[in-house]
């Protein structure tokens, strides 16, 4: 039975195929989908120019959500679905594949790693920054580092109840706007790291193919999809505060990724086959991980950190229309899974 159920042979693949026009496809889709990425990923950005699209006005806010679904969605409703059917393919082996669930288990393994990752590369960042800043003996070292201002904190606490806390506000405000940046850029850096790898899959798989009738729908849909996933990490990127050449450089990447998979993809299509044993099970394992991170991003970074915002807790309004947002998004993206 298994093996009857089995579509492993190369030649299923090409049945009913025009490589000429498959061929036509793909060069459409390299060019729709870079234009769609690249204006996506840059329209947050250029968006800051705009007062009302600002990451301290309320529609930023509806925007990062709807991203934020988006997000969401490509993970559960197109990565983790992928990352499954690979794994489980009859065309693998029943050991060590068909006795473990291995892409759920590698989807919690790469958010715990996210996490991970996030927590330590946040604390290192925090701790050589602020170090550098902290006096290290005595009151004159600290007026050396901090200048007047510490120095007028030492002593004046002496004498004025009141210096101490005055000193001290800006302090602390200036000390948690910095370890909220560090955290924002970490979290762009590993969000694009994990939308950077699914698309060079599916970008792969989709230069790969000879089939027109299967790339035709796949062209509409994975450039909605890019949009929409550019939006998402554009917004992350935006509030990142990164100099212009580290922002131009995470565009380009994001923007390239897929049209350079599809190229890849082109390139191989002779020798790759999609459902030789080899592929399915690094293009499955590659899947779950990359579904994991996104599962986190968006749940954790994304939502976790802008519904508990005191500005979105004390407006109601905002509360719904976020929320609103954030299930759009996520309608969005999932009814592209009726094509891709």
């Amino acid at each position: 039975m298994v093996s009857a159920g089995c579509t492993c042979d190369d030649e299923l693949r090409h049945d009913a195929s025009n490589r000429t026009k498959a061929l036509k496809y793909k060069f459409v889709a390299i060019a729709s989908i870079l234009v769609a990425g690249a204006l996506g990923v840059s329209l947050p950005i250029l968006a800051k120019k705009i007062p009302a699209f600002r990451p301290e006005n309320n529609i930023f806010f509806l925007i990062k959500a709807f991203a934020a679904g988006v997000i969401l969605a490509t993970a559960f409703v197109h990565i983790l679905p992928d990352g499954y059917e690979s794994l489980s393919s009859p065309c693998l082996s029943e050991k060590p594949w068909g006795v473990f669930p291995f892409s759920g288990f590698l989807a919690m393994v790469s958010a715990i790693a996210t996490m991970m990752i996030e927590t330590f590369a946040s604390s290192f960042y925090k701790n050589s920054h602020f170090n550098k800043a902290l006096p290290v003996n005595g009151d004159e070292e600290m007026a050396g580092d901090h200048g007047g201002h510490v120095h007028v904190h030492t002593h004046a606490s002496h004498g004025h109840g009141h210096g101490h806390g005055s000193a001290m506000v800006p302090q602390h405000s200036e000390s948690s706007s910095d370890h909220n940046l560090i955290r924002q850029r970490i979290v762009s850096q590993v969000l694009e790291l994990g939308i950077v790898v699914h698309s060079v899959i599916i970008g792969m798989a989709l230069g790969a193919s000879q089939s027109a009738k299967t790339i035709k729908p796949l062209v509409a849909a994975l450039t909605f999809h890019q949009f929409f996933e550019g939006m998402g990490l554009g917004s992350c990127i935006s509030q990142a505060k990164f100099k212009s050449r580290a922002i131009a450089m995470m565009l380009v990447l994001f923007s390239l990724t897929t049209p350079m998979g599809i190229g890849l993809g082109m390139g191989v299509s002779k020798v790759y086959d999609e459902n030789s044993p080899k592929a399915l099970a690094v293009g499955g394992i590659f899947n779950s991980l990359s579904a994991g991170i996104l599962i986190y991003m968006s749940l954790v970074d994304l939502l976790g950190v802008d519904l508990t915002n005191p500005i979105m807790q004390s407006n109601i309004k905002l509360q719904l229309g976020s929320n609103l947002s954030l299930l759009f998004g996520a309608a969005s993206m999932s009814l592209l899974a009726k094509w891709f």
